[in-house]
């Protein structure tokens, strides 16, 4: 009887997990449709014309690399999130401004801003009023499959952009990456398994971050990090993304030859994202 029930409950077990997983990739393959939805939509209110006229768009983008490796600086990529599918709303009323400079004057070697409506509750003025305010590098986090939205991120202000793996195919990641270094862009690749890195590595990127959450199921692991970092080519700049709470995550991470951290959840989840991340980075 006991074995019967055990058989049961790993039955229960598997097609709750299965459900989870399939559920999770609908919201990626939903985001990825809505994504295209958009795209169409702003090209057909504003051409590539209207976005290289922007007068962002001439700004020379700072050298991630530069402020990451930077003495004065923690290799910590804070993140303004006000939402995640996952978790919904963690700081709804979030100032972008307010906490963007927080993060800058608390040591921050660049900030990343979602700008993801729909999914993340970001938008293009979050990127733009971050830029206003601060003289570090700045990631657009988004859902990138269009070149047209890496001429956006040039004409918001961006100085780096995401490009995800487990959405493009190698042939667009190399093209994205040559078009966004071609405008002065950072590139960012971001995987979540070996085999995600293993055909996506081409010339056109800056620096390779590995994502700690399982986006078949939403679960986090650090150790994803530690299983991958000696996979990824050092001509990279190596990031550790999400799942890091602790400060001695990131100095073990340090010592296997992480040099960036993307940290939003943690600090953004605070009444003081600012605040939380100074404590954080005093405990350094």
């Amino acid at each position: 009887m006991i074995v019967k029930n055990a058989k049961n409950i790993d039955h229960k077990y598997l097609a709750i997990m299965t459900e989870i997983k399939t559920m999770s990739q609908n919201i990626l393959d939903k985001i990825v449709l809505r994504k295209k939805e958009e795209v169409a939509i702003a090209k057909q209110q504003l051409s590539v014309k209207d976005l290289e006229s922007h007068s962002t768009f001439g700004r020379t983008p700072y050298r991630f690399k530069d402020f990451l490796l930077a003495e004065d600086r923690t290799g910590i990529i804070a993140e303004f999130k006000k939402q995640s599918p996952s978790k919904g709303v963690i700081n709804g009323e979030a100032d972008v401004k307010a906490i963007t400079q927080a993060y800058n004057l608390a040591g921050a070697s660049a900030l990343s801003v979602l700008t993801d409506t729909d999914f993340f509750g970001g938008q293009k003025e979050d990127l733009l009023q971050a830029r206003s305010v601060n003289e570090i590098p700045i990631l657009r986090k988004d859902f990138m499959i269009d070149e047209y939205q890496i001429l956006e991120a040039k004409a918001w202000g961006a100085d780096i952009i995401l490009l995800i793996a487990a959405i493009l195919t190698p042939q667009q990641i190399a093209d994205y990456g040559k078009l966004a270094q071609s405008l002065g862009l950072n590139v960012l690749l971001e995987v979540h398994d070996l085999a995600e890195l293993e055909r996506s590595i081409c010339p056109h990127l800056d620096a390779i971050g590995v994502n700690n959450r399982n986006l078949g199921d939403f679960t986090v692991n650090i150790q994803t990090s530690f299983d991958l970092v000696n996979k990824i080519p050092n001509e990279f700049l190596k990031i550790s993304e999400s799942a890091i709470s602790n400060p001695q995550t990131i100095k073990d991470l340090k010592e296997v030859g992480f040099q960036g951290f993307l940290i939003g959840e943690n600090f953004m989840k605070t009444g003081n994202p600012g605040l939380a991340m100074k404590e954080f980075v005093g405990e350094l």
